[in-house]
């Protein structure tokens, strides 16, 4: 549902590179991360369209110990299933009208009931817009959230060369 691992462009030895570094000395970017993922969370909870506001307060956002990994969004089995309906406000829904269902099949033709309530045979369930609030979060912080990562990555670099390299 949310965006959930940053990378670094791919550059896999980067990664093990940095990791090494973690385990020997503090890096700087876990902090420089966590600033990053805490922007996006506040910007992603001010863009989602709220109602009660039990969905944009269930947003977390988690950064590993190396700080190479970030989770923002929706976190646990628990919290995607109970606000699953973040999804249909993200990205909108198609509708369910008389006539045909969608992809040109044929209508049920038995009634809609769970047994206490009746649906009707045919229920018209009109189509909800979009309201998108993961990607335009993204695009309001990209810059800060790239240059404060690449300053942390070339600090944390530097560094382990000066302190690794004379040891």
């Amino acid at each position: 549902m949310a965006a959930r691992r940053s990378r670094l462009d791919g550059d896999f030895k980067l990664r093990k590179t940095l990791r090494n570094i973690h385990t020997q000395l503090d890096n700087e970017l876990k902090p420089a991360m966590q600033v990053a993922a805490d922007k996006l969370l506040a910007t992603m909870k001010e863009l989602v369209p709220k109602d009660t506001g039990e969905g944009a307060a269930a947003l977390t956002a988690f950064v590993s110990k190396s700080g190479l990994d970030a989770q923002i969004g929706l976190r646990g089995k628990k919290a995607n299933q109970r606000f699953f309906y973040l999804r249909f406000i993200e990205y909108g829904t198609k509708g369910y009208t008389e006539g045909k269902r969608s992809g040109g099949r044929n209508k049920r033709v038995t009634n809609k009931s769970d047994g206490s309530h009746f649906f009707g045979k045919y229920p018209d369930i009109p189509a909800r817009p979009a309201h998108p609030w993961l990607r335009p979060a993204y695009d309001v912080n990209k810059e800060f959230i790239l240059a404060s990562i690449n300053h942390a990555v070339s600090n944390t670099l530097k560094r382990a060369v000066e302190e690794l390299g004379n040891g």
